[in-house]
Order: structure tokens, then C-alpha cells, then sequence
């Protein structure tokens, strides 16, 4: 089985990292924006790098085009998203071509879910939190606690 592995650059990849015990013992690929944390990625992982949707709906149309190309190439098997928003367009392709997805919200969600948690909720066949709290919000979510 393949994973994808998808993150924005910054705290959601240092979350989506420590899952590495998990994801190394499959065929993986990450897919986020290109900065500088992301860039060093690539000297150690398979990265595609597609556009940052910076909440434009352009800029999403972009994303989602790249999304769907890496997505025909590459045929994951399941998802697995710490957010935030350039993770969202290939959750929702996973989910059309009935594919399993995973979707971690962010540590930094301690009280308040993120708009992308909560579009991710939607087509998330697991929905994990990491903050008690954050389970009045998201009914069918599992608490996992801290991912670090």
C-alpha cells in the first residue's frame, strides 16, 4: 500500500514527522508547498511540491489540478494529513476514487477546530484529535492525544 503524506510546511510537518515509525515501513510520498523546512525534505523523501491555496479560490483550482495529476501518477492507497489547507484538494480526490483518509487536526487546535480540520472532517474516514476539548466539535473523531 501506498501513503501519501500530506502537510503545510512549519508545525504541520514536524507533526506529520514524528508518524515516521509508521509510514517508513510502506512506499510513501509527501505532498505540501515549497519553503525552506519542505525543500530540506527533499533530500531524504519523495516531495511533491504543489501550489500554496493561501485560502484563493484561484490559487485552490491550481492545487487542485496539481493534486489530481500526482494523485493519477502516483495511486495512493490512503491519505494521511496533519492540514492545513493545500492538504485539502487531495483528501477530497482520495474520497472520490474511494480511497481511505486520515486526517490529524493540528496540536495548535487545543479549543477551536481549524477551517481546514473542519473540511477535512468531512471526508475523513478517520478523524483524530490530539486535545480532548476539540471532541464537542467533531462527533465521530477519535482522541489520540499528543502526537509528540
Amino acid at each position: 500500500m501506498k501513503i501519501c503524506l500530506t502537510c503545510s510546511p512549519g508545525g504541520h510537518l514536524l507533526q506529520i514527522l514524528e508518524l515516521k515509525k509508521v509510514y517508513d515501513k510502506y512506499d510513501h510520498f509527501f505532498l505540501t508547498f515549497k519553503e525552506l523546512t519542505t525543500e530540506n525534505l527533499g533530500n531524504k523523501e519523495r516531495v511533491y511540491y504543489i501550489k500554496n491555496p493561501k485560502r484563493s479560490v484561484f490559487d485552490t483550482i491550481i492545487s487542485f489540478f496539481q493534486s489530481l495529476f500526482i494523485f493519477l501518477k502516483e495511486k495512493p492507497g490512503i491519505i494521511i494529513s496533519t492540514g492545513a489547507g493545500v492538504t485539502i484538494p487531495i483528501c477530497y480526490l482520495a474520497k472520490f476514487f474511494m480511497k481511505r483518509v486520515i486526517y490529524i487536526e493540528s496540536f495548535s487546535r487545543v479549543n477551536h477546530p481549524s477551517l481546514a480540520g473542519k473540511l477535512g472532517y468531512i471526508v475523513a474516514d478517520l478523524f483524530i484529535v490530539q486535545w480532548k476539548p476539540l471532541l464537542k466539535f467533531y462527533k465521530k473523531a477519535k482522541y489520540g492525544g499528543s502526537i509528540f
